[in-house]
């Protein structure tokens, strides 16, 4: 029972975790509102406003300076993977969202043409960042992490 309470009493775990959760299921409400339907995926998927690994790291980040310190080589880890994590979201899984847009499109003019493509299932689009959806979520994660640690443990 002491692992189960520990780590449910894990500030960074815990504020990181929410953060990712919050928006999953900020990103589902918002794709809800746009296209007027549910979709589950969005629910766990990448992609999409606010980046959930945006928010995640971000929290983390935070959550570890509030508990460790701006000095703690804790900290220098967290910075550092955040900084990867959101630069990788902008960058190459958003090039990656961009050309499977344009393979399903490209793939569906060929069908139409008459042509019997195996491609059963479209590729997913909804796998990178724009900088918006990122710095969305960077606000996300700090913000939760600071109402986690500062007002809801403490």
């Amino acid at each position: 029972m002491t692992f189960l309470y520990e780590l449910i009493h894990n500030e960074i775990l815990m504020s990181a975790g929410l953060s990712w959760g919050l928006a999953q299921i900020i990103k589902t409400i918002i794709h809800l509102i746009l296209t007027k339907k549910f979709v589950a995926e969005r629910l766990i998927g990448s992609g999409g406003m606010p980046s959930c690994h945006s928010a995640t790291v971000c929290a983390l980040t935070t959550s570890v300076i509030i508990n460790e310190g701006i000095s703690s080589p804790f900290f220098a880890i967290a910075f550092i993977q955040a900084i990867i994590v959101m630069y990788d979201a902008m960058g190459v899984r958003r090039e990656a969202g961009i050309q499977a847009k344009v393979l399903n499109e490209i793939t569906e003019v060929i069908e139409k043409m008459g042509s019997d493509l195996s491609n059963d299932e479209k590729l997913k689009e909804f796998v990178g960042h724009t900088p918006l959806q990122v710095f969305v979520g960077a606000l996300l994660g700090i913000a939760i992490a600071l109402i986690y640690c500062l007002v809801i443990i403490k």
